[in-house]
């Protein structure tokens, strides 16, 4: 057994009562919290990033399909729903694709590396939008009708209806049936199975609808609910005078997020025709990301500080052990132990203490995530976050990399002050006595 490392669990392990013993319970319990901080932190923004993110997705779909002359707006020039892509899309699995090389230790030569997607595409459908006014009785309200085929993916629809049930499509006519978020039923005091007027301009001149209300949603996403509304693709088809093969585009579904840009880069590149064009929903609606984005640096910044926290404490129960131990260092040192020997002691030591502040700021934190996910007791503003409830997603990869980090930091930032021992003469640390 390394010498160092015996008697370092000596120390760890003996009962004597003394000022370290309540400083090393201190810096244990700055570490605990530090750690559970950091995994509670990690967590919460990767669980918020994510359950904003599948909302929008849901809503829109990862990559738009468009007329390459317009990108932007709610009314593109239409486009063949007859493509040699659609449907077969969808069975694209993973891709290869080429990313800069940011390995420091290879080759010049290699400025790109190959990867692999994580996933393939999940689903493909054809889509349209006209926007148009409600009219109710005693209210009227600016809404966009995103038309829905048969092709649509309800998944995410199902599980936002808060009631009623998703359009039921006609095979000879199209379905008047229409979904309204809560937001605008609430305004516009309608319920399921109400009826109302939706006024559109087409060509300079005023056309109307009658729709059936079969159901209402709610993501929480204001600024879409309440603007966005969900009808038959063929009504909104006819509302702008296309034919049935026309649609404004084709909403792409990835099967991992992360696969998102180079997925559009494949598509772009592989699959679509000169007059067609490929943008990822973060393209097209560039700001509720970017606020996302935001999230990033506050996460780093209570990791950065919960890591400065769990050093400066262990730094200073280190230095408070050394001076504590100063006669065993001049033994020690007597008796024909290095400098690196008995600082090695100290060394193990405080690695003890900071797996021992490890294991309880995981219990701590790893068990609030889980009660947190189960109970959802912390509450938001659903209006100012889009959510109702702080979410959380425990990502474990992450968790060990945090424990890691912050065990290999600590242990770093311990190696100065233990210099200290260098400075101890043997002579006058047992003349102490």
């Amino acid at each position: 057994m390394d010498f160092s490392y015996f008697v370092a669990r000596k120390v760890a392990l003996s009962g004597k009562k003394s000022f370290s013993r309540l400083i090393i319970r201190i810096a244990t319990v700055a570490v605990a919290v530090s750690v559970a901080i950091m995994i509670i932190t990690t967590s919460v923004v990767r669980g918020f990033k994510n359950q904003i993110s599948d909302k929008i997705f849901g809503l829109w779909g990862q990559i738009h399909i468009t007329d390459a002359s317009i990108t932007q707006g709610y009314e593109p020039a239409p486009i063949d729903l007859n493509q040699p892509f659609y449907p077969s899309l969808d069975t694209v699995r993973s891709i290869k694709y080429l990313v800069p090389n940011k390995n420091i230790f290879s080759s010049k030569s290699d400025p790109y590396v190959e990867k692999t997607s994580k996933g393939g595409i999940h689903h493909i459908q054809a889509f349209a939008t006209k926007p148009g006014i409600i009219k109710t009785k005693t209210e009227i309200e600016g809404i966009v009708l995103k038309g829905a085929g048969k092709d649509f993916n309800w998944e995410f629809m199902n599980q936002s209806l808060v009631a009623g049930r998703a359009i039921a499509f006609n095979d000879s006519t199209p379905s008047r049936d229409i979904i309204v978020s809560q937001i605008t039923a609430n305004r516009l005091k309608i319920n399921v199975n109400d009826k109302f007027v939706v006024h559109f301009l087409n060509k300079n001149e005023q056309v109307k609808r009658a729709f059936t209300v079969c159901g209402i949603y709610k993501t929480g996403l204001e600024e879409y609910d309440k603007k966005i509304a969900f009808a038959d693709l063929a009504i909104i088809q006819d509302l702008l005078g296309w034919k049935r093969n026309q649609v404004a585009g084709f909403e792409v579904f990835v099967e991992n997020y992360e696969d998102i840009e180079p997925m559009t880069e494949h598509i772009y590149n592989e699959t679509l025709s000169n007059n067609l064009y490929a943008q990822t929903i973060r393209e097209k609606f560039p700001s509720i990301f970017e606020w996302l984005d935001l999230q990033d640096i506050n996460e780093v910044v209570i990791v950065v500080l919960m890591a400065i926290v769990a050093i400066i404490n262990m730094i200073t129960a280190l230095l408070i052990l050394i001076l504590e131990r100063t006669q065993m260092i001049g033994i020690l040192k007597s008796l024909g132990s290095s400098n690196w020997t008995i600082r090695k002691i100290f060394l193990y030591h405080a690695g003890w203490i900071v797996l021992v502040g490890l294991f309880f700021g995981n219990l701590i934190g790893i068990s609030f995530c889980f009660l947190q996910e189960k109970f959802k007791f912390i509450k938001l503003s659903e209006a100012d976050y889009y959510l109702s409830y702080a979410p959380v997603e425990l990502h474990f990869p992450t968790v060990i990399t945090l424990n890691l980090l912050t065990l290999f930091a600590v242990l770093l930032f311990l190696i100065v002050p233990t210099y200290l021992i260098t400075r101890i003469s043997p002579v006058k640390a047992i003349g102490l006595r």
